[in-house]
């Protein structure tokens, strides 16, 4: 059975569409005009490392077995898609064509995946330490979720790092850390089937030979994809600091005791809602894959390039660490460093 995927965002969730087409399933990319056009014409190209090789590998959609193509999002027509992926950073939804589509998947009611950093509100109700209304002030617009059943909803770990590369078209996505997906499973036992079904095909896929890195894994737990909030607050979101942002690398590594705190702090914070350790990413492994990460985060650039607004997971573990009476002072530092310079951008935009 071919699956037909929807993915909103035709960036990152490039590399996601590349491994469901790799696998012989169709896609569609949301995107804007000149992007969609881009695709219809020449496809996407992601660039990726396997095992044992030192230079990227590219995987041109052109010569995969699933169809590929691209719209804008008031021209998607919802017939027929089994699963909706959302890949944009969660401002973005805010656009009224956006915010339209949305609204439209939610009445549709089809599955929806979430490779956002940022969880959907929809997904944090299934949580049940959660209040979801006492967190809605880390959203940009709480009100662009309405529509979406939490029970339909799910979340996965962006784990892999991918990034388009300077000077090249908006087809082109080189991946820099091809670890993997992790999702947590859906409520309902035939979308689980679907995403087992889809997980297992990527996993089968193989090029010249060669086993594809970035698997796409499927876990019960609900709280697997949230093995990235200690590596968001440890690491992505201190590259924000008062000058100049900072690589990744070296906002884990220029304090490892402090990163060890910080991490434990947060990882604290998730096993509270309900996690177990196994849920989790050891610090000294994510410590280790922080040494390669030598750019500053997708957050910290925007930002620094003047973003008034941001996806603010920072705001979301604070909230969430207030609910579970925990927290942790260099959490409170990255949030008020994080407001100051949005506000700031804010004002320079007004």
């Amino acid at each position: 059975m071919t699956f037909r995927i929807l993915i909103l965002g035709a960036s990152y969730g490039s590399l996601f569409g590349t491994k469901c087409l790799m696998a012989g399933h169709d896609v569609t990319f949301v995107c804007r005009s000149a992007t969609a056009d881009l695709i219809n014409t020449r496809g996407t190209e992601v660039r990726i490392k396997l095992k044992g090789e030192n230079t990227h590998r590219t995987i041109a959609s052109t010569g995969l077995p699933g169809r590929v193509d691209a719209r804008t999002p008031e021209t998607v027509d919802l017939t027929g898609y089994d699963l909706v992926v959302l890949a944009m950073q969660e401002p973005q939804y805010l656009h009224h064509t956006m915010h339209m589509l949305l609204a439209r998947i939610g009445t549709a009611r089809i599955p929806c995946l979430s490779l956002m950093n940022m969880p959907p509100l929809p997904y944090l109700k299934r949580i049940p330490g959660i209040d979801a209304a006492a967190i809605e002030e880390a959203y940009a617009k709480p009100s662009v979720w309405d529509r979406l059943d939490p029970q339909l909803m799910t979340l996965c770990s962006p784990d892999p790092q991918a990034a388009r590369p300077v000077d090249e078209p908006a087809n082109v996505l080189q991946v820099n850390l091809a670890t993997n997906f992790k999702a947590a499973a859906f409520a309902r036992p035939d979308d689980n089937a679907m995403l087992t079904r889809l997980a297992n095909d990527i996993d089968a896929v193989r090029l010249d030979g060669h086993d594809v890195p970035v698997k796409l894994r499927v876990h019960d737990s609900l709280f697997v994809p949230f093995a990235k909030w200690p590596m968001l607050l440890t690491g992505n979101y201190r590259c924000v600091t008062t000058s100049a942002p900072i690589a990744i690398r070296d906002a884990v590594h220029a304090d490892l005791a402090l990163s060890r705190d910080i991490y434990q702090a947060v990882a604290a914070i998730v096993m509270r809602l309900g996690a177990q350790p196994e849920d989790l990413v050891p610090f000294d492994k994510y410590a280790a894959a922080a040494e390669k990460l030598i750019n500053p985060s997708s957050v910290a650039r925007a930002i620094a390039a003047g973003a008034p607004m941001a996806e603010r997971v920072d705001k979301l573990v604070q909230l969430v660490s207030r609910q579970q009476r925990l927290g942790h002072p260099a959490i409170d530092n990255t949030v008020t460093i994080v407001n100051a310079k949005l506000a700031r951008n804010r004002l320079c935009a007004a």
